[in-house]
């Protein structure tokens, strides 16, 4: 709640403690309940079993950082990414063991994560800032481990961070918004008009009523072709094209929507598929460069292709098993990028996104096509060429959403 310090508040408002002295009745704060949880714990007494999700909700809710621009809520879900990470990672480089059990440990629990938010439907930023740490983290041990090697030369290290440079600016462009649908005047009347009705024709001609003389048709009625085309959102109550769709994460309907990825923190529509088609490609170009450069630099005797599962005397050195396990940990993240970027590229080619492939399943009216890597529904598809001719030329929605929608992070 945002207090304003000459305005009173509303009497619908829920009020923290320090505020009940202006209205006793209208303190709906749950401090109290922080406040006896807080002495249970001191006191070493069991906790009630429905007040740990509540409490730990209002503890983050406080934590928040004093800005220019105001206070800033704490985002828990970032921690795991900006301490775990580099600490995994060096415990990892000291033995072989130590660095499978962590490897293999460490893509269970980012899909243990993934599957815990997902059924909540909520917005998290522990995969965008894994994501963005991960390769701020591998670029820094770049230029702080293998370039004083002196195994890297210069015209490598300007492509390594061209890379990494047009990575993020792809990713920015992407984060500008996936495209969602905007209300239309036919949207903003509806409430007006929905109750209107039409005289009978056969009532009107009866009657020799003149049917030139017949007021217009309500807006609602105007709009009933693209309502029976892309359908009204139960939840937005605005007409959608044909195949929008609705994130509940986001809150909005979405253009062309594809699916809501969870590593930039946005939806895949229309306005940014090919920006999103390119920062895959980019990182996966940069990420497999850099990956050779480190194995041809801590192993260099071994073939670039075998020096991943077999480098004898690697972990002699901390430095060089450290670059080596975070070698391990770049391609296991490229292979799950890699994944994404041949099901993108298939389902372009069949002209399918993946929210129509996945309501096709759930309808049983699709074709799963070449090893069942995509489900052809054969709605949109006009050929190879002419699907990617429709992608590449697809144009970006003239109205951009609103901040609140969706921001940088």
């Amino acid at each position: 709640m945002k207090w304003e310090k000459f305005k009173p508040p509303e009497p619908d408002d829920a009020m923290c403690c320090f505020e009940c002295d202006l209205d006793p009745h209208g303190c709906f704060c749950d401090c109290d309940d922080l406040d006896e949880a807080c002495s249970r714990w001191l006191k070493g007494e069991p906790q009630k079993p429905d007040c740990a999700l509540p409490v730990f909700g209002a503890v983050m809710d406080r934590l928040r950082l004093r800005l220019l621009s105001g206070d800033r809520r704490v985002e828990i879900s970032m921690v795991p990414a900006l301490v775990l990470l580099p600490m995994l990672l060096r415990l990892a480089a000291l033995h072989f063991l130590l660095g499978l059990v962590i490897l293999t440990a460490l893509p269970g629990l980012v899909l243990w994560y993934y599957y815990a938010t997902h059924r909540k439907k909520g917005r998290t930023l522990f995969f965008l800032s894994l994501a963005l740490f991960s390769l701020a983290y591998m670029y820094f041990l770049f230029i702080t481990e293998i370039l004083p090697r002196g195994d890297v030369s210069h015209q490598q290290l300007v492509t390594v961070t061209t890379g990494v440079v047009l990575t993020l600016i792809s990713l920015v462009r992407t984060k500008r918004g996936p495209g969602f649908v905007q209300p239309s005047l036919a949207d903003t009347h509806s409430t007006s008009t929905n109750h209107c009705q039409l005289p009978d024709k056969d009532s009107a001609s009866q009657k020799g009523v003149d049917q030139s003389v017949l007021p217009a048709r309500p807006v609602e009625q105007q709009t009933q072709s693209l309502t029976a085309k892309g359908g009204r959102c139960p939840l937005c109550k605005v007409v959608r094209p044909p195949r929008a769709g609705h994130c509940r994460i986001c809150g909005g309907c979405v253009q062309r929507l594809d699916h809501h990825c969870i590593w930039i923190n946005s939806c895949v529509g229309q306005a940014n598929h090919r920006s999103f088609l390119l920062t895959l490609l980019l990182f996966l170009l940069t990420s497999l460069h850099g990956v050779s450069l480190v194995l041809r630099s801590v192993c260099p005797q071994q073939n670039l292709l075998t020096a991943l599962f077999y480098c004898p005397g690697v972990y002699s050195q901390y430095s060089s098993a450290l670059c080596f396990t975070c070698a391990w940990y770049s391609s296991i993240v490229t292979a799950g990028l890699l994944n994404l970027l041949v099901l993108q590229l298939i389902n372009i080619s069949y002209n399918v996104t993946e929210r129509e492939a996945q309501l096709a399943l759930r309808r049983k009216n699709g074709q799963s096509r070449p090893c069942g890597l995509v489900v052809d529904t054969g709605v949109y598809s006009r050929g190879f060429c002419q699907n990617w001719a429709e992608f590449l030329a697809m144009r970006e929605p003239v109205d951009r959403p609103s901040s609140v929608l969706t921001d940088l992070v």
